[in-house]
């Protein structure tokens, strides 16, 4: 019980049966040695160290209000600042050892439970009452350290309908019976980011229609990747055995999934709504969760501006560009970009507040307008990358060059104002790995939408904000008479 250890992970991870199609192949066991998969297992087992090194454990850990071991500090429920300030601490940590590419860390679903388990009076208000479900369920997860994947939106066959209007209502994940044992699920959703997780939570993610037909569709649980009938089919792998060659991708290829639902069975004991779309509506804003996960999502999206930013700094120096002052401009634009996340990150905590559930949350205000900004300035990373680089980001071989033939031509041609050959390819391999390889170009597609399509968040950003202070500005000043 309590925190566990990268070996820990990995022996569970092993020995944990589940349904993995990556092409024509079913994986079947060993998956942390799979070549699509071996990277960010050694990644993820790597975060779960961190827990337990000494001089990290303070902020790494807390001690369980069940067992009093020490256990991960993302479960962490705040009731003070100091939990909070810790909470911050320990999501920076995990965040700085991937540059921030990591999205699907166990924090950020840990953050949304520990947040739902809280307000689980929430989930008992209806027809049924799955307050317990839900409450017994972040223990479970707290004490046993899992990690946790979730399903965002139905598959796009057609997108000017909904679910229960596509040409098959069971394209999109839904229930299909009710046993005295559980709800029966099938038909898909996409995308459980991490297949290699232990859990998968099915929330809602998007707007269900009230109406009758879209009824079915509206469920929240959360089942063992080894349930019967649950399958993944993974994209194309953009992982790779050279961190050399490929210093981001070898080791933070998170992978992505299609997850099918072939008639399983989900226990009554792990539902948490049932076929109730205005309860399946409110849930993330209602209990808080919505916050602490887009908290945890700007702690590691300033992290990762950061990261980008000492990355191009690097890259400019290295050929002697940083004297241009084109240059000097572009990377400016992205030491903005970092320096205001983590001026919304610090704003929202400077104004936390206990919720109506008991916990310090911080303010929605600078977080909301974190998660709607950050799509709009994400994808111009890559951009200033490309420029800064130029053709500099093709000049790059392969690691084989290091010990062949051609090393002395290598070693005189590749050299930097500021660094030898290896050296400046390492560095722009790992600048075209950020901003241009598929890992890149993934990295990309990922924070556009992270939270959705920017469009439809800037609406409900548009009519969520409090618009009047603004107004009264215009007023007093239109009005004035001296």
């Amino acid at each position: 019980m309590g925190a566990k250890s990268g070996k820990q992970f990995l022996q569970r991870l092993d020995s944990t049966p589940r349904e993995v199609w990556y092409g024509g192949q079913r994986i079947t066991g060993g998956i942390s040695s799979h070549p699509a998969f071996k990277g960010v297992a050694k990644s993820i087992a790597a975060l779960y160290d961190m827990q337990l090194r000494p001089e990290l454990r303070e902020v790494m850990t807390y001690e369980s209000p069940t067992t009093h071991e020490p256990v991960g500090t993302s479960f962490m429920q705040p009731g003070t600042m100091d939990d909070l300030a810790k909470r911050t601490a320990m999501m920076r940590a995990w965040a700085n050892y991937s540059g921030g590419m990591m999205g699907r860390t166990a924090d950020y679903l840990n953050s949304s439970i520990m947040a739902m388990a809280a307000a689980k009076d929430f989930f008992g208000r209806g027809e049924r009452d799955f307050a317990s479900n839900i409450s017994e369920y972040y223990e479970y997860v707290r004490e046993n350290d899992l990690i946790l994947t979730h399903t965002l939106i139905n598959p796009q066959v057609n997108r000017g309908v909904g679910p229960s209007k596509q040409v098959d209502p069971f394209i999109a994940a839904r229930v299909a019976d009710k046993t005295s044992e559980g709800v029966v699920m099938r038909g898909a959703r996409m995308l459980a980011t991490l297949p290699i997780a232990d859990e998968i939570m099915v929330f809602p993610s998007t707007v269900i229609r009230s109406g009758q037909d879209d009824t079915p569709y509206s469920i929240a649980f959360a089942i063992p990747v080894s349930a019967k009938g649950l399958k993944f089919i993974c994209r194309e792998s953009f992982s790779a055995e050279s961190t050399y060659d490929h210093p981001l991708a070898s080791r933070f290829d998170e992978q992505d999934a299609v997850v099918v639902f072939d008639d399983v069975l989900v226990p009554w004991e792990r539902v948490f709504i049932l076929e109730d779309p205005e309860k399946a509506n409110r849930v993330n804003d209602a209990t808080g969760a919505v916050v602490f996960m887009a908290h945890q999502a700007a702690v590691r999206e300033s992290t990762k501006a950061e990261f980008m930013a000492g990355l191009m700094t690097m890259v400019a120096e290295t050929i002697g560009a940083d004297a241009f002052p084109q240059v000097q401009e572009r990377i400016s634009n992205i030491f903005l970009t970092a320096e205001t996340m983590k001026a919304f990150v610090r704003s929202s905590e400077a104004g936390a507040k206990l919720n109506q559930w008991g916990l310090m949350t911080p303010d929605y205000v600078p977080i909301n307008s974190a998660r709607n900004l950050w799509p709009r300035l994400a994808p111009d990373f890559a951009a200033v990358m490309k420029q800064t680089g130029a053709s500099g980001l093709m000049a790059i071989p392969p690691e084989g060059v290091l010990g062949s033939e051609a090393r002395k031509d290598f070693d005189r041609y590749y050299q930097a104002k500021t660094a030898d050959a290896e050296e400046r390819v390492r560095l722009f391999k790992m600048a075209w790995d950020a901003a241009g390889s598929s890992f890149g170009g993934r990295q990309d597609l990922y924070e556009r939408f992270f939270f959705g399509d920017p469009v439809r968040m800037a609406s409900a950003y548009y009519a969520w904000y409090d618009k009047e202070p603004c107004r009264r500005l215009v007023k007093e000043l239109l009005h004035r008479e001296d």
